[in-house]
């Protein structure tokens, strides 16, 4: 499970990523695209790591980020057993 920390100023972002690597962590750098956006130089810096999240949000915290963390997948279910055809509530057609 990997974290993000979102920044909204690129320099904030690649502070981030320079601390994060001095300090031995995997760390990327990317905009981050919000639905209904349209103006590419308003979208913010989105960190992602490996470094534990307190590490991150520690850093994120000193450069007015917010801190996001990727909910893993919900298990996939089995699929619904559904009826071929509709239930008739009423009798059955006579013959």
């Amino acid at each position: 499970m990997s974290a993000r920390g979102i920044f909204f100023d690129e320099d904030d972002a690649r502070a981030v990523v320079a601390r994060l690597a001095t300090d031995g962590y995997h760390a990327s750098l990317a905009r981050e695209r919000f639905a209904g956006e349209d103006d590419d130089e308003d979208h913010p810096w989105a960190v992602v790591t490996d470094a534990p999240d307190v590490v991150l949000e520690l850093l994120v915290d000193q450069h007015d980020g917010w801190f996001d963390v990727e909910e893993p997948a919900p298990p996939s279910l089995p699929p619904l057993d559904l009826p071929a055809a509709p239930k008739r509530i009423k009798r059955p057609p006579t013959a």
